[in-house]
């Protein structure tokens, strides 16, 4: 499209109803009609802007468009909503100050759609970042969970908010968002159990069930067919163009970027889901013994589901919808409640649920976006709020609806005209009063105290008796007939007795937008909105996240016997404290504004219908467009003023000495301002038109770059004269540095050459004085080599004289030698005579001793031979031959024989060794060896490593060991094993050593350092043991329940001794009579009982750490994660 410079450039009608002339009602609607049949939806009131719905797209919301509305004034660009936005999010960054946007308008006028925009528009031109761009999507994807539970589809709009909202953006000084706060108002809760013909349930129920999947639906207890439930409409299920099961997942993805966790958005489907299987339940009648009735639930399937979804018990729930228990100070009276009455109290639940739900999603969504910063914030407020509603049949919401925009079209009177009156007033302007209508009277005739609509609601709901919505209207008829903007058909006022237009059940109120028809039937329930004090005590003792935090309430220690407050008391309260009402009354009259018009009824046809135009009059303020054109475009004080503009004048720049005033008035006299185009107020300035004020930021922003460049100049000669002196100093210290060097440079050379001379002189005198050196060492060495080899004669004729000495005394030792030697031998030949003789009769005698002893034992032989030849053999064995293993039946070795004549004893010996070593003595130990075998072959990689090893049973010694004394006169009974393990402690997987004994009838666990016994379980107490298939040393002992060891829950340990420990108990367990069978249960993921929690230990594999082998830690409070090294696992 082509950009177009101004509002009046290429104009189609008038696109600021300002400047319309002549000004009727005719005029401005067809002014209004020929823009919407150019497709110019958007059109200026002064700072209004009034939006028609088109219900279809137009290419005007294009990035393209955000940049060409970027930091434009208000009026240099056609009308559009982004103007608008722009002008505020300027004034809020430039100018600091507080903004508010109210974007109001009748049923499917667009306000949602509208507001969206101004939000994506501000999203677009503020700043850029990590964290900005995060909390910018946090704000935008708030509006999608915000629209699936609080919009639904209407006969007028496919996406109609249900609800009140208003959104505070928070910006810092630079203009990045921060944050927000959103508040809600009213949501439309009776649409949870009843809708309209043509219209549907709020949106998320129907996403849910088209978007959600199979595995969810089935948790939820839920079935994607509509009409299996009865709180959702099927005449308006299908809606063409809204795909429910995208919006689904778009819904969850916008939770997600909000901050919801995977636990909460489970929780809040829950909660819907349980709506609609509370809708589900049906009641039927019953006649107690005593005539009265009550209602009894029909078919308990639903009713069941919904308490597993919820976490009640179903008894509880079942009785709180047949029961109705009333407290009056200290008496309780309960009744039966009827069908009707069941029903009642079924859809009160349905539709308090649905609603602290919503407030719960608000309030959530508010913890996740608001700002994190202290510091103080600049806010613009985002207002979408339920536009006037006139539908065929009227009730108690269109009736608090339309309240709601009268409390607004009083606010918005107040700011557009009788408060620019009395300011004008107030300033001394001259000013023609215009008469206007003033909707005070009708927001009095509604919530007055005494006499208001809604005062009588109340006094009819809380009057004893008999109360219904005919008693109700009997008395606005009796209390408000006189009023001249009420009328009722039974009213004393005659004129309308005949007035068949308005049925006797109805009555009338003259709203400022026109009269509406509201039906009594209902009001009275609605207004009551009672959920009894036993279905919230009901929901309080839910076991579901959420519930307690809902229902705050039904705290049995919180008992309030106060009756709740009425819907239209609360919402009356919640007018009063509206937020955004309060900070409209802080703004200054030109506040932003957006009205949004509907188009015709027909959606599918967006053709301008002249008689429908006529409800603009509905839109809050587009009708006061006088006063807008008889007043001023723009106000501000004199000192903010002449500060802005005191640079246009050299008389006021850049500081004025005088008055503020005097400072404007020369300013605008020397600006050659037209006098009509300004006023001079008592402490403001007003201009007329707002191209004067673009003229004054014209000319501003002229000044602006003008003094950027005059700065701009003295900078540049500034940083010119800097790089000069600079630029001086440093050839300054170049120079200096230069010379320096040259200097140096030349007494190195002068340096160098005095050196050389040096060195050639010293050079001459070296080698002279070496020449005299060398003939001195000559001559010294002459000397020395004839001294030598005169030294050297005497030393050989002196050796010669030894040798022949030394050859004299050799000869003499040899022959004294030879003849002591021949002595030698003789004496020897001699003594072996002598020593054969003696060994000769020795020997006789032994044999002679030796025929005398067996002569003397022969008799007894026989009974002492075997235990002596085992004697001989065993001591013949083992101290002179390497001995078998007398503890590993499995070792075959056997010493070689000495003599080859013994081979057949050799073998015998060796038979009768092995038969005797597996005999009495060590068969306890092969059976304990065989039954390890059976149990944990092939079965636990620890078992091969544990077969050579001998089963030693007591590795403490405790018998023996004084520090164990007190210990051993504790047990009584004969300990088979004494071992030290490591009892595993839940919190940290960590170990605390403890001594583990085993009797015939118990397993005890001591304290090792102290000797105290920490527990005593005996046997039959014991139902299982449970080991890993892995090589490490824990098992876990099953104790059962109910006995008084398993209070404390069962036992982790960890032993070297694994294999023999467990074989033990396996055996004790086995030989007792009154035992049963201990089960070994060989798994690498068992449960342990740590006294009420049950606690998984898994076994993994993985890589030792830090040289550390086997290692325990808590991966949460259900697991203890065992990793065992790689290496250890695979041996």
């Amino acid at each position: 499209m082509e950009v177009k410079t101004s509002l009046l450039d290429n104009m189609i009608g008038v696109g600021d109803m300002v400047l319309l002339e002549p000004l009727s009602e005719d005029s401005f609607i067809d002014n209004l009609r020929k823009r919407f049949d150019h497709n110019e939806i958007y059109t200026y009131i002064g700072s209004v802007v009034i939006s028609i719905n088109p219900y279809r797209s137009l290419p005007i919301y294009t990035p393209d468009k955000v940049e060409e509305y970027r930091n434009r004034n208000f009026y240099e660009l056609s009308p559009h909503i982004y103007a608008l936005a722009d002008e505020a999010y300027r004034s809020l960054r430039d100018q600091d100050k507080d903004q508010c946007i109210l974007i109001t308008g009748e049923s499917g006028a667009g306000k949602t759609e509208a507001s969206k925009l101004v939000m994506s528009y501000v999203a677009a031109v503020c700043g850029k970042g990590q964290e900005v761009n995060k909390v910018k999507e946090q704000l935008l994807q708030s509006n999608p969970v915000l629209e699936a539970f609080g919009n639904a589809k209407t006969v007028r709009n496919d996406n109609s908010s249900r609800f009140g909202k208003y959104m505070d953006i928070e910006f810092d000084f630079k203009g990045d968002p921060l944050g927000g706060v959103i508040s809600n108002y009213l949501l439309e809760k009776s649409r949870v159990v009843k809708q309209p013909r043509g219209e549907r349930n709020f949106h998320v129920f129907y996403q849910l069930l088209s978007g959600a999947s199979d595995d969810t639906l089935k948790k939820l207890k839920l079935e994607r067919d509509f009409s299996k439930y009865n709180y959702l409409s099927l005449d308006s299920a299908a809606v063409n163009g809204l795909d429910d099961a995208a919006n689904f997942r778009t819904v969850r993805n916008a939770m997600q970027i909000v901050g919801f966790m995977e636990d909460e958005m489970q929780s809040v489907l829950e909660l819907v889901a349980a709506v609609l299987k509370l809708g589900n339940i049906e009641f039927k009648p019953e006649s107690r013994c005593n005539g009265t009735d009550e209602s009894r639930v029909k078919d308990k399937n639903d009713l069941k589901e919904m308490c597993e979804l919820l976490g009640i018990e179903q008894s509880v729930l079942e009785r709180a919808f047949s029961y109705r228990t009333v407290e009056a100070k200290m008496e309780k009276v309960s009744t039966t409640l009827n069908v009707s009455q069941a029903y009642y109290a079924r859809d009160a639940l349905a539709k308090n649920l649905y609603s602290r739900l919503f407030s719960w999603l608000v309030t959530r969504i508010n913890e996740s976006i608001k700002a994190q910063a202290k510091t103080r914030h600049k806010v613009m407020g985002v207002l979408d709020i339920y536009g006037f509603e006139i539908f065929e049949d009227n009730s108690f919401e269109q009736f608090i609806i339309n309240y709601c925009n009268e409390k607004l079209q009083q606010i918005f009177i107040e700011l557009t005209l009788r408060e620019e009156q009395e300011e004008y007033v107030r300033e001394g302007i001259e000013w023609t009063n215009i008469e206007y209508f003033n909707n005070a009277v009708i927001c009095d005739l509604i919530e007055n105290n005494q006499n208001g609509i809604l005062a009588m609601l109340d006094e009819e709901c809380l009057r004893p008796g008999t109360v219904t919505d005919e008693t109700f209207l009997d008395k606005l008829n009796t209390v408000c007939a006189e009023h001249q903007h009420f009328e009722s058909r039974l009213s004393k006022n005659s004129k309308f007795l005949t007035d068949h237009s308005l049925p006797h059940n109805c009555f009338r109120i003259q709203h400022y937008a026109g009269k509406v028809l509201y039906r009594v039937e209902g009001f009275m329930d609605k207004n009551n909105d009672l959920l009894y004090r036993d279905l919230s005590q009901a929901m309080y003792k839910a076991n579901h996240s959420l519930i307690k935090q809902l229902f705050p309430e039904g705290n049995p220690a919180k008992v309030n016997l106060k009756r709740p407050p009425t819907a239209g008391f609360q919402f009356r309260a919640s007018v009063g404290t509206f937020s955004f009402l309060m900070m409209l009354q802080t703004f200054p009259a030109d506040s932003s504004s957006c009205g949004g018009i509907q188009s015709p009824r027909q959606k599918s046809l967006p053709h301008f219908h002249r008689l429908f135009w006529s409800v603009i009059k509905r839109v809050p303020g587009l009708m006061e467009t006088e006063g807008e054109r008889a007043g001023y475009a723009f106000r501000q004080t004199y000192e903010p003023c002449l500060e802005r503009y005191k640079m246009l004048c050299k008389r006021t720049w850049p500081h004025w000495r005088g008055p503020a005033r005097e400072g404007v008035e020369v300013l605008m006299t020397d600006l050659q301002v037209p006098p009509e185009e300004f006023s001079y107020g008592r402490s403001k300035i007003f201009i007329r038109n707002p191209r004067t004020l673009f003229f004054l930021e014209e000319r501003r922003k002229q000044c602006l770059e003008d003094l950027a460049t005059l700065i701009q100049k003295i900078y540049r000669g500034w940083k010119c004269r800097t790089h000069f002196l600079l630029l001086k100093q440093s050839q300054i210290t170049v120079s200096a540095w230069y010379r320096r060097y040259a200097q140096q440079k030349k007494y190195k050379r002068i340096k160098s050459a005095t050196t050389l001379v040096q060195s050639y002189t010293r050079g001459w005198q070296a080698r002279k004085l070496l020449r005299e050196l060398k003939y001195q060492k000559r001559c010294k060495e002459a000397v020395t080599t004839i001294s030598a080899y005169w030294h050297g004669t005497q030393a050989r004729r002196e050796l010669r004289q030894l040798k022949q000495e030394a050859r004299n005394k050799h000869a003499v030792s040899v022959i004294w030698a030879g003849w002591q030697g021949t002595k030698a031998r003789r004496e020897l030949r001699r003594l072996k005579e002598e020593a054969r003789r003696r060994h000769a009769v020795a020997v006789i005698w032994a044999y002679w001793q030796g025929l005398q002893v067996r002569r003397e034992y022969r008799k007894f032989f026989r009974a002492n031979a075997g235990k002596k030849i085992y004697d001989f053999v065993i001591q013949r064995i083992v101290s002179r031959t390497r001995a078998p293993s007398l503890h590993v039946p499995i070792d075959r070795s056997w010493p070689s024989r000495p003599h080859l004549f013994l081979d057949d004893a050799h073998t015998e010996l060796r038979r009768i060794f092995h038969l005797w070593r597996v005999s009495y003595p060590t068969q306890p130990v092969y059976e304990e060896k065989l039954e390890a075998s059976e149990i944990f072959k092939d079965k636990k990689a620890l078992y091969p490593s544990s077969v050579s090893q001998p089963f030693k049973g007591d590795y403490l010694e405790i018998t023996k060991n004084p520090k164990y004394q007190k210990l051993n006169n504790v047990v009584e009974e004969k300990v088979l094993m004494a071992d030290v393990v490591n009892k595993i402690n839940r919190a940290n997987g960590k170990g605390t050593a403890r001594i583990f004994l085993l009797t015939k009838k118990n397993v005890v666990l001591a304290d090792q350092k102290t000797g105290q016994v920490k527990a005593s379980v005996p046997l039959p107490d014991l139902t299982s043991v449970s080991v890993s298939t892995q090589s490490d040393g824990f098992f876990a002992l099953k104790l059962k329940e109910g006995t008084a060891s398993a209070v404390k829950g069962d036992f982790l340990l960890s032993s070297e001794h694994l294999i023999e420990i467990i074989t033990k108990l396996h055996r004790a367990g086995t030989t007792a009579a009154d035992v049963e069978q201990l089960n070994i249960d060989i798994s690498d993921e068992f449960l342990v009982q740590f006294k009420q929690d049950k606690v998984c230990v898994k076994f993994i594999q993985g890589a030792p750490k830090n040289g550390s082998g086997v290692s325990c830690k808590r991966k949460n409070n259900r697991l203890l994660e065992v990793s065992v090294p790689t290496t250890a696992a695979t041996s």
